[in-house]
């Protein structure tokens, strides 16, 4: 049974092969050609030209947004360098003018601290004076009753004619 299976597909491809096989040129190889070529030459006109223009575009676009933002960032940066620059020249500035004041504000102490010491001093000078004055009052005071008791002595012991 499987002889004469295989003798009929043997028979069939024996037939085929007589009429032309797998590559027989005729008229339509040159029909399919121009088929090709034709459409070919409407995807070209309808669609790949718009698409190639559009791509075109789009790539213009970005070149063209690319290099603005390369000038805005470069822009951007030149800023901000001006902007530490600008910074840095503030901070020495203000730095300064807080040294100044620093040492304007020393001075001031200084010069009320000296003040006050002078103050003091002329105060400290002042009660000793005081202290001094009293002190020679007291003293005064002191020898006349001295001198007072003195006679009040004298005279009880030798008698109020003879002191005077």
């Amino acid at each position: 049974m499987h002889w004469t299976i295989l003798l009929a597909a043997a028979e069939e491809t024996a037939e085929v092969a007589k009429e032309g096989g797998l590559f027989d040129i005729n008229a339509t190889l040159p029909v399919m050609a121009a088929q090709f070529l034709i459409l070919m030459a409407v995807l070209n006109a309808i669609f790949y030209k718009p698409l190639t223009k559009a791509i075109e575009d789009r790539a213009d676009y970005i070149r063209k947004n690319e290099l603005e933002a390369k000038e805005r960032l470069a822009k951007a940066e030149k800023l901000a360098e001006q902007y530490d620059k600008d910074l840095g020249e503030t901070r020495k500035k203000s730095q300064s003018v807080i040294a100044a004041a620093q040492e304007e504000a020393q001075k001031i102490a200084s010069g009320k601290m000296a003040e006050a010491q002078k103050e003091a001093q002329q105060k400290r000078e002042e009660a000793a004076q005081e202290i001094e004055q009293e002190k020679q009052k007291a003293l005064q005071e002191l020898d006349q009753q001295v001198d007072s008791l003195s006679r009040q002595i004298l005279e009880k012991l030798l008698g109020p004619e003879l002191v005077k």
